[in-house]
């Protein structure tokens, strides 16, 4: 097998990945709602697709994308056309069209318009006078051809954008709704009063936000990335959707005007331009229809709220797993810990998704004005986020934080804490070092671990990479923590080395990793020569892998399993048996990298060790659950499609049909 047939394509294997999302909203097993949610994550996830990576794809490959993904969507149409709506119906909630009204309704829907809708509305003419207008990155407009009445005049185009200052369905009786599209259409005379509309289309753009200048040392970098998001509202338009009959003297005139190719048009069948427009129903008080609430629980080891955090950490390393268990009880209460404990001299963070509301900025400001000293990593080109954390980082420094916007070149995607506490003489180092953001939202629906500790060789090493961060130190030898871009990927590559050869001395081995995705081809190669020695190697892989498992003759023991459920997976996890007779007992690492080039060589990224022997054996149970997951487990073939694992089940003890999340959560309940 040549090296290009050794690996997968990444769009088509992400593709795959959304594949998986989408089941979720065709499983008859997930509730009505959260059915509805995840045909809206599988059409977000889609449009960040396009968003980033369908500007840089040739014709070719985006044709073949396309004629991948249309199965995707005509699936996605049908599920929400015959079955979401019809189950919807079922629970006497209805999403109605114009004609399907009520008078009394419609006249509900009418003052609406006329209080709330037709204020704000700018319809946007196109003729001799008046340009082709602005088409906003995923607004939705209507089309519509209109002709003058009065004068003997040629037709004319003009777009109205639907506003989104709303919710998108508007409830005109009980649990009867309408969307405002249809109010918009139904009223249109009155937007192009005296005028005959001779044609309308509902469309949505979708633009390239893939701008990237490089980066320029010369640069303010607050200012780049500020111009960049300027920029990026004009990226070429990649994307046309429209719905309703193919109207096709309007699709040829859009076409035309937006320097579209005909494979870059796609036509929504389901009659509904964003599935996410329905988070006002979903949010509807029927928890009949929705996963059971979950509460985080707070830490064992925390769980008195009167014991000093630092003395919990002192005496064990804490780790923690959300959202199973609370980010306010252990991250928040840590910083909170901080601020207000007056031993506390120093207070460093890198932020990388923080959230403009987050808790802890407001703590990092209090610290500050409380005279100690504070300093905040703010990556400012974490995609799609930039304008929060431009927003966060000038609030921070208005209150006297100190503000650093990190490596040149590097993105600063690691998630550390450190704060320095004078006891006594001396000053004693605490750290957090996560797999997942400061936010305290995605907290509660991303899965991540968080270890607390104090030992002295991973707190200087947190010392030595904030000296880096800041302060454009050359240290490269740390002790404890791998850090990228400078020794992580050849520490990697060294332990899976290792394993191949304890394999090949008929030493125990194994190796698995959790992580979101997987490009990174040395890597690759590396564990292909592992299980070609007999290395067991186990990857859990949320989204895209470019590996191939399961080939006859290299890659025979490697297994790739995806987990997708009410709850992103989201933390990264690594273990090497070492030689160790009993599995618990290898080596385990957790941190912010996945196994792939950007992240390895691109970002500055943190994995450090476990090292207390029970929180090993509890990571490696939890990566063993996920690996016999038969309800949200899906496992790869080496033509990279993916198989559902079905709940296996026998007449003395039936198996239920219970997957990681809920296990994990029953499990949190018991300990907490």
């Amino acid at each position: 097998m040549s090296e290009k047939e050794s690996f997968l394509n990444r769009d088509v294997s992400w593709l795959e990945f959304n594949a998986r999302v989408l089941n979720e909203a065709l499983d008859d097993r997930t509730p009505l709602f959260e059915r509805a949610r995840f045909l809206g994550i599988f059409q977000s996830n889609l449009d960040e697709y396009f968003m980033k990576r369908m500007g840089s794809l040739y014709s070719g490959a985006r044709i073949d994308f396309r004629n991948r993904l249309l199965p995707l969507l005509e699936a996605g149409h049908d599920c929400y056309q015959n079955t979401i709506l019809r189950l919807l119906k079922k629970e006497k909630i209805e999403l109605l069209f114009w004609d399907e009204l009520t008078e009394q309704e419609r006249e509900k829907a009418n003052t609406f318009f006329q209080n709330n809708i037709f204020p704000v509305l700018t319809p946007l003419s196109h003729d001799s006078g008046h340009p082709f207008p602005f088409l906003s990155n995923l607004s939705i407009s209507l089309g519509v051809f209109l002709k003058n009445t009065t004068k003997d005049e040629e037709e004319f185009f003009a777009r109205v954008k639907i506003p989104t200052h709303f919710p998108q369905w508007i409830r005109v009786n009980d649990a009867r709704y309408v969307s405002i599209i249809e109010i918009i259409l139904a009223r249109l005379g009155d937007v192009f009063h005296g005028m005959e509309i001779k044609e309308v289309m509902p469309f949505r753009v979708t633009r390239n936000t893939n701008i990237d200048h490089g980066d320029d040392e010369g640069e303010d970098l607050l200012e780049q990335i500020s111009e960049e998001l300027k920029e990026r509202k004009f990226g070429d338009i990649v994307r046309l959707e429209y719905w309703g009959m193919p109207n096709n003297r309007m699709i040829d005139f859009l076409k035309q005007e937006l320097q579209l190719d005909d494979d870059q048009i796609y036509e929504v069948k389901s009659g509904l331009l964003e599935y996410t427009s329905l988070k006002s129903i979903l949010d509807m008080n029927r928890p009949d229809l929705k996963f059971e609430p979950w509460i985080p629980v707070t830490p064992p080891a925390l769980i008195d709220p009167d014991r000093d955090i630092f003395q919990a950490i002192k005496q064990h390393d804490i780790l923690v797993h959300h959202p199973y268990e609370s980010f306010t009880g252990s991250v928040e209460r840590f910083i909170r810990a901080a601020v207000n404990d007056p031993k506390v001299i120093t207070i460093k963070m890198t932020l990388y998704r923080v959230g403009a509301d987050s808790p802890l900025i407001p703590l990092l400001i209090k610290a500050s004005e409380l005279g100690k000293h504070v300093v905040c990593l703010v990556e400012l080109k974490a995609r799609f986020d930039e304008e929060k954390n431009i927003l966060v980082a000038q609030k921070l420094e208005d209150a006297g934080v100190h503000v650093v916007y990190g490596v040149v070149g590097l993105k600063t995607h690691c998630k550390l804490t450190l704060v320095v506490r004078q006891e006594g003489e001396e000053v004693r180092c605490y750290s957090h070092i996560g797999t997942g953001n400061y936010h305290a939202t995605t907290a509660r629906l991303y899965t991540d671990f968080g270890l607390f500790t104090c030992k002295k060789e991973i707190t200087d090493d947190v010392v030595h990479l904030f000296h880096f961060l800041t302060g454009k130190s050359t240290k490269k030898d740390y002790k404890k923590l791998l850090v990228a871009p400078l020794a992580m990927k050849d520490t990697f590559l060294k332990k899976i080395h290792k394993e191949t050869q304890n394999a090949k001395k008929g030493l125990p081995a194994r190796i698995i990793a959790k992580i979101n995705s997987m490009d990174e081809r040395e890597i690759s190669l590396a564990l292909y020569e592992a299980s070609q020695a007999g290395v067991k190697v186990d990857l859990i892989v949320r989204g895209f892998c470019c590996l191939r498992p399961g080939v006859k003759g290299k890659s025979e023991n490697i297994r790739v399993v995806s987990i997708i459920g009410r709850f992103l997976e989201h933390s990264r996890v690594f273990y090497f048996q070492n030689g160790a007779k009993d599995e618990a007992d290898g080596d385990v690492y957790i941190g912010s990298a996945d196994w792939m080039n950007r992240n390895l060589a691109g970002r500055v990224e943190a994995v450090a060790p476990i090292e207390e022997p029970l929180q090993k054996e509890r990571i490696f149970e939890i990566l063993n659950l996920m690996l016999n997951d038969h309800r949200q487990g899906w496992e790869m073939k080496s033509d990279g499609t993916y198989t559902k694992l079905k709940a296996v089940s026998n007449s003395k003890s039936p198996k239920k049909d219970l997957g990681t999340h809920t296990l994990l959560m029953q499990k949190a309940r018991l300990r907490g």
